[in-house]
């Protein structure tokens, strides 16, 4: 019994010991992604506007500002479509 006991020990630390390494290999992998692509140069953002989120599609980019103005674009950077959004304060 004890040795049943023994072995049934060791293999749970060894099972919980590679979850482990799963986890850092998974985070570490995950973590050291290349950033976020930035702003395309051909998009002109309205004067004082500064982009909060960028969402690109297959068709068009959409720029959120911080003022929460939303800004549809084509994939050539003409403004096509703007919206207002409301924004609350932190």
């Amino acid at each position: 019994m004890l040795r049943w006991l023994r072995l049934l020990v060791t293999s749970l630390a060894a099972v919980m010991g590679l979850g482990i390494l799963a986890i850092v290999a998974l985070l570490w992998l995950r973590l050291s992604e290349a950033p976020l692509p930035q702003l395309p140069d051909q998009i002109a953002l309205p004067d004082g506007a500064q982009p909060a989120a960028i969402t690109f599609a297959r068709d068009w980019i959409v720029v959120v500002t911080e003022a929460g103005e939303i800004l549809l674009y084509d994939q050539q950077g003409r403004l096509k479509d703007q919206a207002s959004a409301p924004v609350s304060a932190p």
